[in-house]
């Protein structure tokens, strides 16, 4: 899928393994897992059935009230532009590479959505790059059931 303002953003199905420690390691996700009873090899194997969605700005995709999707421009400010430099440090590359270039190639983010409850699983700096670029971007949204 291709996100486009006066850059653009092509957007990939993304690699599940390469996401395993928001998984086992990210302590404000831990909450959903358990409220869903969500085991690693449960998401693995329903991650295949996940599609590419575009997400437009907001908190909420399909209606469904996302976890962790600071989409508001203070909540960047807040998380990212503020963040430790290391977290920021990746943005910044990505954010030269695309006014460099022109054009990226990225792995979408991930929303793991179970029920009526939807968790950005991975991916905050990427849905910002486009979203503070005008862009709507693409996720992997994969459901849980």
């Amino acid at each position: 899928m291709l996100s486009a303002s006066g850059h653009t953003i092509q957007w990939l199905k993304p690699d599940l393994g390469e996401e395993e420690w928001e998984f086992f390691n990210h302590p404000d996700k831990q909450g959903f897992y358990r409220r869903h009873g969500i085991e690693w090899e449960r998401l693995s194997s329903a991650f295949d059935r996940g599609g590419l969605e575009p997400y437009p700005r907001s908190d909420r995709i399909g209606g469904i009230a996302v976890s962790g999707a600071y989409h508001r421009y203070d909540d960047y400010a807040r998380y990212l532009a503020k963040a430790k430099r290391g977290y920021r440090k990746s943005y910044s590359a990505m954010e030269e590479s695309l006014q460099r270039a022109g054009s990226l190639t990225l792995k979408a983010p991930i929303i793991l959505c179970c029920r009526e409850e939807a968790l950005l699983f991975s991916g905050y700096r990427r849905l910002c790059l486009a979203w503070n670029y005008g862009m709507v971007p693409y996720v992997w949204l994969v459901p849980l059931l």
